[in-house]
């Protein structure tokens, strides 16, 4: 091991008090305000920001290095794409830039976390108090102020996908909490599922299925009686949410059904599912004309006006923000090299916490968790981004690249402490 990383700074961390206190702060604060708060995400990644920039020559980053590279070299292919797009395209605006930058700037939670070393139950218990509180104001605003498809301060859709993603950490957080704890971890994951369905959102239950066959893969790891009756619990009631007719989620299936046939039979398309439909009619139309172009805003909207003056597409297509979908979306203003630059900011982390799976299989759960918690965020955001644009806002975007780099910290974190142990 190297001398400057010494087994006093594993088991105890190696910076000054107020910095690991702070540090602890952000890590609770990052999901227990992401949804109940419009300054939750912001505020964490400036803390982290200040607290990488001060901490940073003692977070041995560089030792590190090849097992985080390809992360980084996927955030920086994805910021270098962006700058291209804006020199082929100059009236695009600065902002363009915004999400890949704060996202590679992300990159300072990692530092802070291998720096400080926090406690693992920092992100677990705000993990749980981010989803019962989106729980408690969602199941609110849908049963108690009456509305139909309930989005918190942002939308039905994000909301819900985060809420849910949030609870399928929190299914990860039991490997990391003994004996009738787990039942806190526990609770965070019912609730996530709660405020998901709460909000009528579907597409989330396919980043469900996606997590029930990781678990399937990976149920070994939950050694435990409790921890295995906690996730057939977790599972079970989500089954069971289709027999209840006061969430919802019965309706909401059958009505997507309907849609699509509804569509394919030519009827109208001006339905949820059905203007999802002609999005992706009319961005499969875009990609076949230009597989490899990188389009600015202009030339996409102009495109598609003259696709509905053709009578090709319904109208109501040039009012949609996006196309519903992170890969026509992608594939539309980038061309298969952005498809890829995209996909390498899904396969690169997804590929780091497989890995720490695959070669710490016997390691304690303290290592297990994170890494499997990571899996399901990588996998989450795969799925919602199947029906969705879930890269559209940058407090998305956000969320996912802090949590991304604080599950890696941890994750290195736990494995240097069980090497030390052992």
């Amino acid at each position: 091991m190297n001398n400057t990383f010494t087994e006093k700074h594993i088991l105890k961390g190696n910076v000054n008090s107020p910095v690991s206190f702070l540090t602890l702060g952000f890590v609770f604060l990052l999901p227990a305000l992401v949804l109940t708060t419009k300054f939750g995400v912001g505020l964490t990644s400036f803390g982290f920001l200040l607290a990488g920039i001060f901490c940073w020559r003692k977070a041995s980053l560089v030792r590190h290095l090849t097992e985080i590279r390809w992360v980084l070299t996927a955030l920086l292919l994805s910021l270098g794409f962006a700058l291209l797009g804006m020199w082929l395209h100059p009236e695009m605006h600065l902002r363009s830039l915004e999400k890949p930058f704060r996202m590679l700037s992300c990159v300072t939670v990692l530092v802070t976390v291998l720096a400080v070393r926090p406690s693992r139950k920092a992100l677990w218990y705000g993990l749980i108090a981010g989803t019962v509180a989106g729980a408690v104001f969602i199941c609110y605003q849908r049963w108690g102020l009456k509305i139909e498809r309930p989005g918190g301060l942002i939308n039905s859709i994000t909301f819900g996908d985060i809420e849910l993603c949030m609870g399928m950490m929190c299914l990860a957080g039991v490997l990391d909490f003994k004996g009738r704890q787990v039942l806190w971890p526990a609770l965070g994951a019912v609730a996530g599922l709660v405020g998901s369905v709460a909000t009528g959102t579907r597409g989330g239950w396919i980043a469900v299925l996606f997590a029930a066959l990781l678990f399937l893969k990976y149920g070994h790891f939950l050694r435990t009686r409790m921890a295995q009756g906690v996730a057939m619990l977790v599972f079970g009631l989500l089954v069971g949410t289709y027999f209840i007719d006061q969430t919802g989620a019965r309706d909401r299936f059958n009505q997507g059904v309907s849609e699509v046939k509804t569509y394919f039979d030519g009827g109208s398309a001006f339905t949820n599912v059905g203007v999802r439909l002609e999005l992706w009619k009319g961005a499969l139309m875009l990609i076949e004309r230009h597989p490899w172009r990188i389009a600015g805003t202009r030339e996409v909207e102009a495109e598609m006006k003259e696709l509905v003056q053709a009578g090709r597409l319904q109208p109501f297509v040039l009012k949609a923000e996006h196309f519903h979908n992170d890969m026509l979306q992608q594939l539309v203003f980038g061309g298969i090299p952005g498809l890829l630059v995209w996909l390498a900011t899904m396969i690169a982390p997804f590929m780091f916490f497989l890995r720490i799976l695959h070669t710490h299989e016997s390691a304690s759960p303290s290592v297990i968790a994170p890494a499997l918690a990571g899996l399901l965020l990588v996998i989450g955001y795969f799925s919602f981004g199947l029906t969705e644009v879930i890269y559209w806002s940058v407090m998305s975007c956000m969320f996912y690249a802090q949590m991304l780099f604080l599950l890696m910290g941890l994750c290195l974190n736990a494995r240097d402490e069980a090497q030390v142990a052992a």
